[in-house]
Formats: C-alpha cells, sequence, structure tokens
C-alpha cells in the first residue's frame, strides 16, 4: 500500500504582503514555510530595505516568496494590486495607519469588496490610540511595553542585552497565530476580518509573567523588580577551565541537591539552603561557589558530570557554531543549502513541509503576474 504525500497546512492559501525589515517578513516566512503562496510587493526602485540595509537578514526572512515591483501611487500599478487582492486570502502590511487608506488599499475598503480577507496590520503601537502615529524600531516598543526597564542590574540603567530584537519576533508570532485563527474562523463564519496587530502591545502581553512575579513577591520598585526575576541562584552562564561556557539552571530543590553533590558543593547542602527563597538570600555566594568548581573543569568534563546527575545544563553555542550542535543538526532543523551559519527550518514539524522546500530568497520583482 502506498501513500499519498500530504500537502504543506497552509496549500492553496495566497498571501500579498506589503511588509518590510523583520516582523511582517519574518512572520510571512513561517506562512510561506507552512506552504501558502506569499506574494511580496515590493517598492520600486529598490524594494524592500532589508535588502540594503542587511541582504543576509533579507534573505533569511524572505526564503520561498515572490517578488511583484509596483509603485502604489500609480493608478495603473494599483489596479494591478487590486486584481492581486481579487485572489488573495490574506493581506499583510505595515505602513503607519493611513498610509493604505490613502491609496484606497486600506481594509475597511478592500473587506467590503472581498468579505473573506483576512487583512493584518502589523505596527509599532497599533491602528488607534495616542501612539499610533509614532515612528519605532525594537527597542521603543520594548521601551514602552515594560520590558526594558527590568533589563538590567539593580540600581543600574536599562539595557538591551537580549541578542534578540524581542517586540519584533513576538509581535511576528502574535501575527502568525491570529492569522492562523482568523483562517480558521473564517471556514465557520465565511468572513475575514482585519487583525490590528501592535508590537508594542505583543511585549506588554509577554510581561504578564513578570507581572505575575512582581505581585507575589510584593516588588514595587525597579531595582526590587529586577532583582524579584534577574538574580537566581545556581542560575546562568559559567566559564570553564577551557573558557568555554556552560548555562546551569538548578532552581527546583530537586535539582539544586544534585547539583551540591556533583559539585561537592557541601557547605550548601544544609537545610538553610533547602528551599529556593532561602537560596535567593544567598545567590551571590551560590553562583560565586558554581564559577570556582566549574573553572576546575572542562567544559566537556563538566557537561558530562552534569547530564550524568540529571542536572539542566547546555553549553552556551556560538552562532557560527550552531551547525555543529547535534541537538539541532540531528533532528534536522536547518536547511540544507548552506553548511556554515545555516538558516534553521519552522520547529515545529508538520505534514508535508518538506525538508529544503523553500529555497531562496527572491531577486526584487523577479515575479510577473
Amino acid at each position: 500500500m502506498t501513500t499519498t504525500p500530504s500537502a504543506p497546512p497552509l496549500h492553496g492559501i495566497t498571501v500579498l504582503d506589503f511588509s518590510e525589515l523583520l516582523p511582517g517578513p519574518f512572520f510571512t516566512q513561517s506562512l510561506a514555510e507552512m506552504g501558502a503562496t506569499v506574494i511580496k510587493v515590493e517598492r520600486p526602485p529598490h524594494g524592500d530595505n532589508a535588502r540594503h540595509l542587511g541582504a543576509g537578514a533579507f534573505e533569511a526572512m524572505n526564503r520561498g516568496k515572490q517578488s511583484v515591483l509596483l509603485d502604489l501611487k500609480d493608478d495603473t500599478q494599483r489596479a494591478r494590486v487590486q486584481a492581486l487582492v481579487a485572489t488573495a486570502d490574506v493581506l499583510v502590511e505595515s505602513y503607519r495607519p493611513g498610509v493604505m487608506a490613502r491609496l484606497g488599499l486600506d481594509a475597511a475598503t478592500l473587506r467590503e469588496r472581498y468579505p473573506r480577507l483576512v487583512y493584518v496590520s502589523l505596527t509599532g503601537y497599533g491602528q488607534t490610540g495616542p501612539w499610533a502615529d509614532l515612528p519605532g524600531h525594537d527597542i521603543n516598543y520594548l521601551a514602552a511595553a515594560g520590558v526594558l526597564a527590568v533589563s538590567g542590574a539593580p540600581g543600574g540603567a536599562p539595557e538591551l542585552n537580549f541578542g534578540l530584537p524581542v517586540a519584533d519576533l513576538c509581535g511576528a508570532m502574535y501575527a502568525l497565530s491570529s492569522t492562523l485563527a482568523a483562517l480558521f474562523q473564517r471556514q465557520v463564519t465565511g468572513q475575514g476580518q482585519h487583525l490590528d496587530v501592535a508590537l508594542a502591545d505583543c511585549a506588554l502581553h509577554w510581561m504578564n509573567p513578570r507581572i505575575g512575579s512582581y505581585r507575589q513577591a510584593g516588588a514595587d520598585t525597579l531595582d526590587a523588580q529586577r532583582a524579584a526575576t534577574l538574580v537566581k541562584p545556581a542560575y546562568g552562564a559559567f566559564r570553564c577551565r577551557d573558557g568555554i561556557y556552560l548555562s546551569v539552571a538548578a532552581l527546583e530543590d530537586h535539582f539544586w541537591q544534585r547539583l551540591c553533590t556533583a559539585l561537592d558543593l557541601i557547605s550548601f547542602s544544609a537545610p538553610a539552603y533547602a528551599s529556593h527563597k532561602q537560596r535567593k538570600e544567598h545567590a551571590e555566594a551560590i553562583n560565586r561557589s558554581i564559577a570556582q568548581a566549574l573553572m576546575q573543569r572542562d567544559a566537556r568534563e563538566a557537561f558530562d558530570l552534569l547530564q550524568r546527575h540529571d542536572v539542566p545544563v547546555a553549553p552556551v553555542v556560538e552562532p557560527a557554531r550552531l551547525g555543529d550542535s547535534p541537538a539541532f543538526a540531528r533532528r534536522d532543523k536547518f536547511e540544507p543549502h548552506r553548511t556554515d551559519m545555516p538558516l534553521a527550518r519552522y520547529p515545529v514539524p508538520l505534514a508535508g513541509m518538506g525538508l529544503g522546500r523553500l529555497g531562496a530568497a527572491p531577486a526584487l520583482g523577479s515575479t510577473s503576474l
């Protein structure tokens, strides 16, 4: 008996993507990986600004898409856009509020004509409110949502030390989940909808676990809030003798006991350190002792030791070495086109999403429609 290969989950879905830079393209890249046909509508003469600000990032977020070059201010070319909208299931735009309305391509106008259209507006502060017209980038949205304030050492200045554009990426993921929900809902109602995705709102939602922790700790000052979540015993990156860092996360009591056994932290095995609350009061001393113990061992030795004792541990892998990491390579998490710093696939395997299906990002205006 033979089985017919499954089509990818979004096979037959067409997406018009007017977005640029990071959040929108990262979001629509996921739609493309799920099988949607994504048509990237770019402005002449240079297209998406990411092509010039960072060609590598553009490649990472636009694989498998088509590219058409259309001047939205030209009546004839705007008519071509209207023809594309007639065939689309999803439209994504990231202009400031009012821009698409001036072009006659706003959600109200298009959804009146095409009621099944899911129209996604991805902006910094949303379609309404006093900040709707403000320009911004990732750091601004993190600042507005309270994330930046609690990032940094107690008593110090705010620090943008995440290594990733958190607001941009979390906004992209909310756009993705909301669009998939809207497409599912459309199957029931027959109607699309307008999704107002604000990056600051999305970052704010991600603050909920922190807000809950501050409430529990009674942390009502900024220093107390930073201490409540950033100062943790047996939790951090520690340098080994060979200069390689390991991340250790022995938060729970049973992991803490195993860590003490593995590293011979005899003085911390006493009942005074039995609970996380007790250990938190001595976080600096505990972390200092862990650092001293790991500096006596090379990273491979320390990793194997902690692994044998079932302590949460992982090496700190540099981006250039990710392709060599067995945790990912053996699970086929990379696209196969490059061996030096390969790009990761969509992380959750779904039926029909074959390895290497996407190919490269499109050349500017390479699609004729």
